[in-house]
């Protein structure tokens, strides 16, 4: 089984980099049946990091304003709804998910989402606030548990 944990992120941006933090942190210990990406990707260049894969386990900061920073979320592809945007540079999960399908590429069937509610997103060079470094901990945990699980389920099938 193929798995892809893909942390996403820009380094220059604060909080924004705790998704590339994360895949950093597990690029030393994953197994090889568990590649790493680091990515400041998005929109439709995702969709060539993902095709290959059975699952996926995508790490990103996220600014909703309904959390505390640091928060830990644990989202589905289908808690997004399709947006329609003025430009297929726009695009976001649903939008790659149905692409694929339209062009039968073999995108992961599972994907697990953990964003953690960033608490500053627009700092040039600065680190993560204090409440994003407390939950890097916990979704290299978090990361973690689901690739056991994951690798336990193959083994077993």
């Amino acid at each position: 089984m193929k798995i892809l944990v893909l942390g996403l992120g820009n380094d220059l941006l604060s909080d924004d980099s705790i998704g590339l933090l994360v895949a950093r942190e597990l690029s030393k210990e994953c197994s090889k049946a568990v590649d790493v990406i680091e990515s400041d990707l998005c929109g439709l260049a995702l969709l060539d990091l993902l095709v290959g894969y059975e699952r996926a386990i995508i790490i990103d900061a996220m600014h909703t304003g309904k959390h505390r920073p640091g928060t830990v979320v644990e989202l589905a592809p289908d808690s997004f709804s399709r947006i329609p945007n003025p430009s297929p540079h726009y695009a976001g999960l649903p939008e790659l998910t149905a692409l694929a399908q339209q062009l039968n590429l073999k995108f992961p069937a599972q994907i697990k989402i953990l964003a953690v509610e960033a608490g500053n997103l627009h700092t040039v060079g600065g680190d993560l606030s204090r409440p994003v470094v407390k939950a890097l901990t916990e979704v290299v945990h978090r990361v973690r548990m689901c690739l056991q699980s994951w690798e336990k389920d193959a083994a077993d099938n």
